[in-house]
């Protein structure tokens, strides 16, 4: 994965961020502004992308209802976008800069994920595309308050989701075939989504730290009923992917689907 803009830089950038509550002695490290900056860059990448994807969608669907539906969400994505590029510009930044940086984010995964099919590209959209929204949501809790705020009310827009879960599951019902072909598209599109967050934490440490504050927040409910072993950092990897996971099981079973 490329990255077209070098990370960009501001007032901001060296002032430690307000990041979420972690478990005492926890081994995490203090997330900054700049950091902030690079989670706000890739949330509003996502959404561009997302806007690209549905007015391209709107050609494609297979009935005038959808088309419409799909154009209005498109809209709401650029809608989106611009929320997040407004909290940059609010921390100092130049909000193409940061976002710009995100060009290339999903380029390979899309191109080792091409459906064939109208319901394929349905259930990329909702769980492929839906791990990369798990991990922004799972690392805005290292973010300050009010960035936390605009990332989590962008991502909890859930109005094509539930369009591609109603389409799905009227299509896969009763259809065992349709269904066993999805389920296998569903785990393919997983484990490339799954590699490309590998790949965001090992090229971006400024994820990386926020990420982990993610879930050294959840250690410290863990540790009310059971004991942690190893170090928090060493663990918070393994943390992350198990989430992802969680979250991808629980889209799947909500069409009924195997994971």
């Amino acid at each position: 994965m490329t990255h077209a803009a070098a990370h960009p830089t501001s007032d901001a950038s060296s002032t430690p961020a307000v990041t979420g509550a972690t478990a005492p002695g926890a081994e995490v490290e203090v997330a900054t502004a700049a950091d902030a900056l690079e989670l706000l860059g890739l949330v509003a990448q996502l959404e561009h992308i997302a806007f690209v994807r549905l007015a391209s969608d709107c050609a494609l669907a297979p009935d005038v209802e959808q088309s419409l539906a799909l154009s209005r969400f498109a809209a709401a994505a650029v809608e989106r976008r611009d929320r997040v590029l407004a909290r940059v510009a609010e921390l100092g930044a130049d909000p193409a800069a940061v976002m710009g940086q995100f060009d290339d984010v999903l380029t390979e995964f899309d191109e080792r994920t091409q459906p064939s099919t109208w319901w394929e590209r349905l259930l990329k959209a909702y769980v492929g595309y839906g791990v990369a929204d798990d991990f922004c949501r799972l690392a805005a809790a290292g973010l300050d308050e009010r960035s936390r705020a605009v990332v989590l009310e962008v991502l909890d827009d859930a109005s094509h989701a539930e369009l591609a879960v109603a389409e799905l599951d009227a299509a896969g019902s009763g259809d065992g075939a349709l269904s066993s072909r999805l389920a296998l598209w569903g785990r393919r599109l997983v484990g490339e989504a799954l590699g490309t967050v590998q790949r965001l934490l090992s090229q971006r440490p400024g994820l990386a730290r926020l990420a982990h504050a993610g879930t050294a927040q959840e250690q410290v409910d863990d540790e009310q009923s059971a004991p942690q072993t190893g170090s928090p950092k060493a663990n918070a990897p393994a943390k992350i992917f198990g989430e992802l996971t969680a979250q991808h099981t629980r889209r799947m079973s909500r069409l009924g689907l195997t994971a």
